[in-house]
């Protein structure tokens, strides 16, 4: 009897997942087996088999290294940033009261990005403020988004958007530390350095590196902040690997954006399996 019901639950629990199975098998697995798929052939219609000769003419296009070289510079610096500054402001948040203060920071992450990208463009126009105030200062009249100053833009624009949503997580993970840790320790006469280093920062480990997971593979997606800010074709400084797939889309060399997208994931597949490795191996 036993048996039976425990059949009956595995059967209606599998019921309610084909929805999402379905909708995995058609839109995720299949397609990404057809673009594995493509990624080995050329033309259209009349295809033909060429091997790896798409991988070796991709890593050998200029536009495309030069993409690569601008997406990866944009995650050495974003990475590192987002992680280091979410994680302070939440640590002072935690210890303020003022809730107005973490509304404040969160709020950018609820704001349509194509709102903040309008107001970030008036900003940075020909005759906006930020122009005027680099005036004031002696500096020469600079169209920002036409210039390699575009890609600091760039930055600035993707951090204050998704800076709250990091906050949120290492906010979580500061209140998931048992109090009586720290009041311990401030008992036995540990200041608040101290509680940082041997308590706090042990303790928000694990959440760190979710976090800094979640912020490698969020930065790998920052197109859609690069592409409201200058369009398809923006300054060579912020030309990003999704302005390279996108174009290549829209000119229909659906072998080219296989391959750019498979080396993409592959990419991120690695970088992600290294880390888990490496926290395997710290934990050992």
């Amino acid at each position: 009897m036993n048996t039976k019901w425990k059949r009956r639950e595995a059967g209606t629990g599998v019921l309610f997942l084909l929805p999402s199975l379905a909708g995995f098998l058609l839109f995720s697995l299949i397609p990404f087996l057809i673009m594995i798929g493509q990624s080995f052939t050329q033309g259209v219609g009349k295809v033909r088999f060429v091997g790896i000769q798409n991988y070796i003419d991709l890593l050998q296009n200029d536009v495309f290294l030069l993409a690569a070289k601008n997406t990866l510079r944009f995650e050495a610096i974003c990475v590192p940033l987002i992680c280091v500054l979410s994680f302070l402001l939440a640590l002072g948040l935690f210890k303020m009261p003022y809730f107005a203060l973490r509304a404040a920071i969160i709020l950018p992450l609820v704001v349509p990005v194509a709102s903040v990208s309008m107001v970030f463009n008036i900003l940075l126009a020909d005759g906006g403020m930020v122009q005027r105030l680099l005036s004031l200062m002696g500096v020469q009249e600079l169209n920002i988004l036409k210039s390699p100053a575009a890609f600091y833009a760039l930055v600035v624009f993707y951090l204050w958007k998704n800076l709250g949503y990091t906050v949120i997580l290492f906010l979580a993970g500061l209140n998931a530390i048992p109090k009586e840790y720290p009041q311990a320790a401030s008992l036995d006469g540990a200041n608040s350095i101290q509680i940082l280093r041997y308590i706090t920062l042990p303790c928000i480990l694990p959440t760190a590196f979710m976090v800094f997971i979640i912020a490698i593979i969020r930065s790998f997606s920052s197109f859609r902040e690069a592409y409201l800010l200058a369009g398809n074709y923006p300054h060579t400084s912020i030309y990003m690997l999704q302005h390279f797939m996108q174009n290549n889309f829209a000119s229909l060399n659906y072998q080219r954006l296989s391959v750019a997208a498979l080396l993409v994931f592959f990419v991120i597949f690695l970088l992600v399996w290294v880390l888990f490795a490496l926290r395997n191996r710290m934990e050992e």
